[in-house]
C-alpha cells in the first residue's frame, strides 16, 4: 500500500485552516447537491447499451459465392438476409492491444449514474470512448448480490467488445461493492485498475439512524462484508487507486476510506479541500482518475488478459 502527497487543496477562506475549509467544502457540496438534484432523475432509467459491432462479411472462392475482392457483394447479401427476416450472428471483434479498455461506472447508495455526468465527460474528452454505468436499486439488500451483479454486467461488457479487462470506477458504497467483487468473486481476472472515491474500505460509523437499511449495516466496521475483505487475497491481480479526503464527513474517520491490505496493489491519494458529494465531480479529481487509468498495462496485465477465458469465477 502506498499514500501519495495530497491533491493541490481550492482556495481556502480566510481564518482558522479547518474551519474555513471546512466551510468552503460545505458550501461546495450544497452547490454538488443542487445540481444532482436536477440530474437525478435523468439517471433513473438504466443506460442504453452500444450494439455490437456487425462483423466481416463472408469471404469465399467458391462458386456462387463472394470472393475476398469483392466486398460490396457479401455486404449486400447481409442485407438481403436481414430483409428475408432471418437471424445473423454478430460476434466480438479482436481488440488492438493499444485500445484502452472499457470502463465501468458505479454509483453509490441510493444514487444512479447520474452522479457521474461530470466525470463522463471529462473521460471521453480525453478519448475514453466506451464507458458504461451500472444502475443497481436502492433495494438492494446485501453487498454480495450487487456484487454479483455487477459480475455479470462485466462479462457482458467483455463479450460484447472483445476486451478481457476493464476498469471500474466506484463512488461511494460502489467501491465498495466493486472491491467485493475483485476480492471475493473472482472479479481480479476481469478488472485491472478499480478506482474508489470516499469508499468506506474500512467501515464507517457514520449515520446510526440509517442502520435500519441492511446495506448500510454491511458498510459499518465489524459487519461480516468487511471482515471478508479483511480476509487474505493472493495473488490479486486488480490495482487499487482509492481517493480520500480528509474533510469528507461520510467516512468516519476519514481514513477508513483508504485501502489498507497487505495482499492488495495500493495507492491512497489525499484529496484536500472538499467533500464526499464532490469527489466524482471535482476536475482535480478527474484528472487523477485518468491519469490512474491510462497507466500503461504491464507484462502481467497483458499475460493475465491474454489468459482469461470467459465465465463466472468465485473466490475460493
Amino acid at each position: 500500500m502506498k499514500l501519495l502527497p495530497p491533491l493541490p487543496p481550492l482556495p481556502r477562506l480566510p481564518g482558522p485552516r479547518m474551519s474555513s475549509a471546512l466551510l468552503a467544502a460545505t458550501a461546495l457540496e450544497l452547490v454538488v447537491l443542487a445540481g444532482h438534484l436536477i440530474a437525478y432523475p435523468f439517471g433513473l432509467t438504466p443506460e442504453r447499451r452500444p450494439s455490437p459491432r456487425p462483423p466481416a462479411p463472408p469471404t469465399s472462392t467458391g462458386a456462387g459465392g463472394p470472393d475476398e475482392g469483392d466486398p460490396d457483394e457479401g455486404e449486400a447479401a447481409a442485407h438481403a438476409a436481414t430483409a428475408r427476416g432471418e437471424a445473423t450472428a454478430t460476434t466480438a471483434l479482436p481488440v488492438a492491444p493499444t485500445v484502452a479498455p472499457p470502463v465501468v461506472l458505479l454509483h453509490g447508495f441510493i444514487d444512479n449514474r447520474s452522479v457521474f455526468v461530470v466525470l463522463r465527460r471529462a473521460l471521453t474528452r480525453r478519448g475514453h470512448r466506451h464507458l458504461e454505468s451500472l444502475n443497481y436499486s436502492p433495494l438492494t439488500r446485501d453487498i454480495r448480490t450487487a456484487a454479483e451483479l455487477l459480475g455479470r454486467h462485466v462479462e457482458e461488457i467483455c463479450s460484447r467488445t472483445g476486451h478481457s479487462r476493464v476498469d471500474v470506477v466506484g463512488h461511494s458504497l460502489g467501491g465498495l461493492i466493486a472491491r467485493y467483487y475483485v476480492q471475493r468473486l473472482g472479479g481480479d481476472r476481469r478488472v485491472r485498475t478499480l478506482v474508489t472515491l470516499g469508499t468506506p474500505h474500512g467501515g464507517t460509523a457514520v449515520a446510526p439512524g440509517a442502520g435500519v437499511h441492511p446495506i448500510v449495516r454491511q458498510m459499518r466496521g465489524g459487519s461480516s462484508v468487511i471482515e471478508e475483505l479483511r480476509g487474505p487475497a493472493p495473488g490479486c491481480r486488480t490495482r487499487f487507486v482509492s481517493f480520500w479526503s480528509e474533510l469528507d464527513q461520510v467516512m468516519v474517520p476519514v481514513r477508513t476510506a483508504c485501502v489498507d491490505h497487505p495482499d492488495l496493489d495500493a495507492v491512497n491519494v489525499r484529496v484536500t479541500g472538499i467533500g464526499h458529494l464532490a469527489l466524482p465531480v471535482h476536475p482535480t479529481v478527474a484528472a487523477a482518475i485518468r491519469e490512474a487509468l491510462e497507466a500503461p498495462e504491464t507484462a502481467e496485465d497483458t499475460a493475465t488478459a491474454t489468459g482469461s477465458s470467459t465465465g463466472a469465477t468465485s473466490a475460493a
